[in-house]
């Protein structure tokens, strides 16, 4: 995979330097290692596994096997690389830990790189020194786990509309409600809690996040949902749950903003995953195109895939562009970045669905099968369209923010 450098013009006319630094490179160049020697050999058994555990909640990667991935990690300094070096992590900033994503991204092995850097980015943001202590530094450590618990049945893009409900009592509060499509729920040792303190303000002051341990009294996790792809998301069900005013995560009615910040963490990591996958399969149309023979001559030969090898290298190389700019500028200290993060989930996301649908139109019924990855990244990559906020969603937002930077000039 060649090493993309040059400058281009970010946003509002910032002239963004995208070379890596050597020791981005060197960040690379490990997480590429890492990726061939522990990561593609496992390919096959993911694909059989997947094919066979059917509605049954069984891990791709042996829960043995990711232990020995993560030892792995940190023996070779990929552990927490856009983590503070206070919080026990190589302070290299979000942009390395992009860098590292895309290349392990591209195998299809489900391996997420840790710790889970947008929940220790929000806790590291808001959490006290009590909260530090009991959950942000363990979290950063990987000594315990977290998920956020945001989205609902009735609230998915519009997290305003949650329902769930927080009410005060003598000792502390009561929270009830369900939430929906929470990954690794079965696993975690607590969550972040998104609940209404004020109905009537909403995410205008009425959105309280809450430290919430699990398990506990009143919390009921349902069967994992079975999905199209390799993803078993569960349901959360809160009944009256007691938890302490030392659970309150920020302040009462103020979660709505740090709370956007860390999903734009988030959604850059999603571009990285897109652009690793992207490149993947640009790179098998490439192979393939050379090897398969029709009427005679290569597939190379024809215009018509010529022209989806040329699309696909100019969208993958326009998402990386998108991604590395919105990190970098996280890491130097700007701290909305809902325009990029947003441009970035947009881009990314809808340009591994084209590049993957071509990519199996080059391959045909090869490209069909499960003999290749082809496939598995199709199916895979359709939900990434969707969570952390829908393409529409998004859309809205950057018009909504770009009308609102030019009238206030």
């Amino acid at each position: 995979m060649a090493r993309r450098s040059g400058r281009f013009l970010g946003t509002n006319g910032r002239l963004i330097d995208v070379k890596l630094t050597e020791e981005l490179e060197a960040v690379q160049e490990i997480a590429r290692g890492f990726m061939h020697r522990e990561l593609m050999p496992l390919e096959s058994s993911v694909i059989s596994t997947e094919v066979t555990r059917g509605f049954d909640q069984v891990p791709l990667i042996d829960p043995v096997e990711e232990k020995r991935l993560t030892t792995s990690v940190r023996d070779l300094g990929l552990w927490g690389l856009e983590v503070t070096e206070e919080l026990g992590g190589a302070g290299l900033g979000l942009l390395a830990k992009a860098v590292a994503v895309e290349e392990i991204n591209y195998s299809i092995t489900p391996y997420r790189l840790p710790p889970e850097s947008p929940n220790i980015s929000f806790l590291d943001s808001i959490a006290t020194p009590e909260q530090r202590e009991r959950y942000l530094y363990p979290l950063s450590r990987g000594e315990k786990t977290s998920a956020l618990a945001l989205t609902e049945p009735d609230a998915g893009a519009d997290a305003g509309g949650i329902r769930t409900t927080a009410t005060k009592t003598a000792d502390g509060w009561e929270i009830s409600g369900s939430k929906l499509w929470i990954s690794w729920a079965d696993t975690v040792d607590f969550f972040i809690v998104i609940a209404l303190t004020d109905p009537i303000k909403r995410n205008r002051g009425g959105m309280t996040a809450f430290l919430v341990d699990s398990p506990i009294e009143g919390l009921e996790i349902s069967k994992p949902i079975a999905t199209m792809g390799e993803q078993r998301p569960f349901g959360l069900f809160f009944d009256r749950v007691r938890v302490p005013d030392s659970a309150i995560l920020g302040e009462v009615g103020e979660a709505f903003a740090p709370l956007t910040n860390r999903l734009g963490v988030r959604r850059v990591e999603i571009g990285a995953r897109c652009v690793g996958m992207a490149q993947r399969l640009v790179d098998m149309m490439c192979q393939y195109s050379l090897e398969r023979h029709t009427f005679g001559a290569p597939l190379a030969e024809r215009q018509a895939v010529q022209f989806m090898i040329a699309d696909s290298v100019m969208e993958l190389h326009a998402a990386r562009l998108m991604v590395r700019d919105a990190a970098g500028m996280l890491d130097s200290g700007v701290k909305d970045i809902r325009m990029e993060a947003s441009t970035v989930k947009v881009q990314s996301t809808e340009m591994l669905s084209r590049v993957v649908d071509r990519a199996m139109q080059v391959h045909g019924a090869m490209g069909y099968s499960k003999e290749l990855p082809i496939e598995f990244v199709y199916r895979n990559s359709r939900v990434l369209r969707i969570l952390e906020g829908p393409s529409e969603i998004h859309r809205a937002q950057i018009a909504k923010l770009a009308i609102k930077e030019r009238g206030a000039r």
